[in-house]
């Protein structure tokens, strides 16, 4: 029996994100067995460039929405209606149900565009810090106070 904690699945499950409290509750919100569909990846491209890469194998553009609400990125797929097409599977291994992932954006971490290619889905992501939040570097001054006479 191995006592080794992995932070892995905290890490999965966020971007950009340096606050260890964060990851924690949103770690034990999402403990539920749906969320290993479809694979995904969570890449970083220099400082501050992130990739979201979901696999999104048999969806369409029109089968899948983006939205971001309150720090949270929502990518969700639903297949349309095809019983109308005369297809009969002798063997379906290409899971197309339905999904909905949830990632928690890091401040200043804004969505920069979507696209599917080769059925999977980029996701582009920049951290933008304003000028206000960045940290400023205060000189100090080597002048002495004037003597008063």
């Amino acid at each position: 029996m191995s006592n080794v904690l992995s932070l892995a699945p905290l890490f999965r499950q966020s971007v950009g994100f340096d606050r260890f409290n964060d990851l924690f509750e949103s770690a034990l919100r999402s403990n539920d067995a749906g969320s290993s569909y479809p694979p995904y990846n969570v890449e970083k491209h220099g400082e501050d460039h992130y990739r979201i890469v979901v696999a999104a194998a048999g969806f369409e553009e029109d089968d899948l929405e983006l939205q971001v609400e309150r720090g949270v990125l929502t990518v969700v797929g639903n297949k349309r209606d095809r019983s109308a097409e005369s297809i009969s599977y002798l063997h379906q291994g290409i899971a197309q149900r339905a999904f909905k992932l949830s990632f928690r954006l890091a401040d200043h971490i804004e969505v920069k565009g979507a696209n599917l290619v080769n059925g999977l889905l980029h996701v582009e992501l920049e951290r933008i810090v304003p000028e206000e939040a960045k940290a400023k570097r205060i000189p100090i001054g080597s002048q002495r106070p004037a003597l008063e006479n």
